[in-house]
């Protein structure tokens, strides 16, 4: 079944998820942790709309396939048309913030880039990208001031704040409607802040974002 972004209240988008615009390396933390060069300029991937699934729900990663690895990240759902705008267009268009897992097939992605083939197969799964419901703009003070968590079995793992992103969320989204035109029902991941590893199966997973978003969930054993 085809995911549809959900408002917290419950209320769907009017328009169908499409496609998942995707950053990385976008925490200076994160790219040394994985002893990756800080990067100059965005690093833009894209996964498609069949690996969106509802992170309420279990989340199923594929272990037979390698270590599975949680990427917590900042979400916006995109509400109109933008292609080569400014960062304050950029900034007008977004009309809700949740949060993602960008899930990554870990073993796989190291030996496609040891070969220096591209690496979509470890990103771009289905089920790579569980997506929590949106918060509207106006529960949301301003970028800078968002910080959202992930905790695992209790213990905290991961913190990211939009002031300590590399590329802000207005430049960012500018940034990408340059490359793709970002269309309704579009989402956009911002990176993910250090602390990301491997899932562990029956993990219990927390999340919260600052404006009242908070999730708990589990990794299916």
């Amino acid at each position: 079944m085809r995911f549809v972004p959900r408002f917290t209240d419950g209320q769907p988008f009017p328009e169908p998820l499409g496609k998942i615009v995707c950053v990385g390396r976008n925490y200076a933390d994160h790219a040394r942790e994985l002893d990756n060069p800080v990067p100059s300029e965005p690093l833009l991937f894209i996964k498609p709309a069949t690996a969106a699934v509802p992170l309420e729900q279990p989340v199923d990663a594929p272990f037979a396939r390698g270590e599975v690895h949680y990427e917590t990240e900042l979400a916006l759902l995109i509400g109109e048309e933008l292609s080569h705008v400014t960062a304050d267009e950029a900034e007008r268009g977004i009309v809700g913030i949740g949060l993602a897992l960008d899930l990554t097939l870990r073993d796989v992605q190291s030996r496609l880039k040891e070969k220096g083939h591209p690496w979509e197969i470890a990103k771009a799964f289905d089920g790579a990208c569980p997506l929590s419901s949106f918060l509207p703009l106006s529960q949301v003070p301003n970028w800078s001031g968002l910080a959202f968590t992930l905790a695992v079995n209790g213990e905290p793992r991961q913190h990211g704040e939009g002031a300590d992103m590399l590329f802000p969320v207005a430049t960012l989204v500018a940034e990408m409607s340059r490359h793709f035109t970002l269309q309704p029902g579009d989402v956009v991941l911002t990176g993910t802040p250090a602390g990301v590893g491997p899932l562990e199966r029956g993990a219990t997973l927390h999340f919260t974002l600052t404006g009242g978003l908070e999730i708990t969930t589990r990794v299916v054993e």
